[in-house]
C-alpha cells in the first residue's frame, strides 16, 4: 500500500493535476478511466487540464474511481 499523500486544492487545474497523478498510478488510460466511469474521453482530458466547465458531479465520481479522498477545511 502506498503512503497517504494530502494535496491542497484550490483551483481547477489543481484538481485535474491530482486526479492526472491517481490515474498514472493506476496505470490507466485516460480511454479507460472514462469507460470506468461511463463518461467521454474528453471529460477526462478536460477535467485532468483543469477547465472550469467540467461537472462537479462527474469530477467527483471520477475522483472516487481513483480511490482520491476529498475532504474540506476551514481556515480562519
Amino acid at each position: 500500500m502506498e503512503p497517504t499523500q494530502t494535496l491542497t486544492i484550490k483551483s481547477a487545474e489543481d484538481f485535474g493535476n491530482a486526479v492526472k497523478q491517481a490515474r498514472r498510478r493506476e496505470r490507466l488510460t485516460q480511454r479507460q478511466l472514462a469507460l470506468s466511469v461511463g463518461t467521454g474521453e474528453r471529460f477526462i482530458v478536460n477535467l485532468e487540464n483543469g477547465k472550469n466547465t467540467a461537472h462537479l458531479g462527474k469530477a467527483l465520481e471520477v475522483a472516487s474511481a481513483l480511490g482520491l479522498k476529498i475532504t474540506a477545511t476551514y481556515e480562519d
